[in-house]
């Protein structure tokens, strides 16, 4: 049996988070885009109403709930700026290697401050010379006695200068390639750990993005995630995880940038009828609302998949990858729809393009999924 109906918990999730969207992001989403201020007071909130850390286990002060019905929420969240979004959902990602991989201690420690107060954390795998090619990274933790002393710096880390602590991949052996990778638990207060400056991006500008070097950062043993050379491993089984949530994203951006096509397609005239009853601009949002439908079951099918205990790279990949592009063609069509207005920061069209582009390039650019699905397809052959 099949059924695509949210179960009525689920309903009153999205109903909050919706509402949330409305009255809390979208009023600020402009001031934050075009100040970079980073949101938060907003952030507070949405904690304070149990709409951020939804993953986290019940034994460290969580809800214990599933991947969909992350996706459920920031799906609204994105609605409203993806930017702001972004900033809250990072914890999902800087979470997932512990929730993976974490003991019990560490997992208590760490996912415990998330939530018992409005904390953040980060994900630090990306660095200047290694994005795609995480192989390439160049930070490396040597063991010291008990301890590991880390060197190196990361690049493009969302909630860099805000973290309380961050989840770091660095070579424990060079030699070994992936498999000579670790990962660490580390707290951000601990010495060495300088945030670069803030990175002015073309959109999801809310976000604080930044570079972090380590130099001679000492922590110990137990903060070790797994066994020396699992980090690889784990820090990419959090994207299984996670990329549903991202992909979730995109459909929110679409979902609102076909909205704002609709309703201003309704009201402005061209020789003498609204634009919406012509073929030209009904046929681009239909191609938008089949498009996001699409998306999101995709997104559904990914984040149901690994709720069940079952491996859902293959899913959470196409996803990623259909709505990162999805997204991309809707907020481009939409601002065609506005025609001159569209091009214009008066018109919240033009801020939803620029946020949409990131979702192409980060948690693994359109082309890395294609490699995966490519690759999950074939060892299947």
């Amino acid at each position: 049996m099949i059924d695509f109906t949210l179960s009525d918990d689920q309903k009153q999730l999205q109903e909050l988070a919706r509402k949330f969207a409305k009255e809390e992001i979208i009023p600020k989403a402009i001031h934050h885009d075009e100040t970079g201020e980073y949101p938060r007071e907003i952030i507070k909130k949405a904690w304070g109403l149990g709409l951020i850390n939804t993953h986290i286990p019940e034994d460290c002060g969580g809800m214990g709930l599933g991947v969909l019905e992350g996706c459920v929420v920031t799906e609204e969240f994105c609605y409203g700026c993806s930017g702001i979004a972004t900033a809250m959902e990072a914890n999902t990602l800087a979470a997932a290697p512990v929730i993976v991989a974490g003991n019990d201690e560490q997992k208590k420690e760490f996912l415990g401050r998330l939530t018992s107060e409005p904390l953040l954390a980060a994900y630090c795998v990306t660095e200047p010379g290694a994005g795609s090619d995480v192989s390439g990274i160049r930070t490396q933790a040597k063991k010291v006695g008990s301890d590991y002393v880390i060197n190196g710096s990361k690049m493009w880390i969302t909630n860099a200068s805000v973290a309380n602590w961050y989840f770091v991949l660095a070579y424990t052996d060079p030699s070994l390639k992936h498999k000579g990778m670790t990962g660490f638990i580390v707290p951000a207060d601990t010495p060495g750990i300088t945030p670069g400056k803030k990175e002015w991006n073309m959109g999801q500008r809310a976000s604080d993005t930044r570079g972090i070097t380590f130099e001679e950062v000492k922590i110990p043993e137990k903060y070790r995630l797994g066994k020396e050379g699992d980090g690889f491993k784990i820090a990419m089984s959090a994207f299984d995880h996670t990329r549903p949530t991202v992909a979730s994203g995109a459909v929110g951006v679409a979902r609102r940038a076909m909205d704002e096509a609709i309703q201003y397609s309704l009201t402005r005239k061209a020789f003498g009828q609204p634009i919406a009853t012509y073929q030209a601009v009904s046929f681009m949002i239909a191609d938008m609302a089949k498009e996001i439908e699409a998306g999101r079951l995709l997104v559904y099918r990914a984040a149901w998949t690994i709720d069940q205990g079952e491996r859902n790279t293959l899913f959470a990949a196409m996803a990623k990858a259909f709505c990162a592009d999805m997204v991309m063609k809707v907020t481009t069509d939409a601002v065609q729809v506005f025609g001159g207005y569209g091009y214009s920061k008066e018109y919240p069209v033009e801020k939803l393009m620029r946020d949409a582009k990131i979702y192409q390039i980060y948690e693994g650019t359109s082309q890395i999924q294609r490699l995966i699905i490519a690759r999950e397809i074939f060892d299947r052959a």
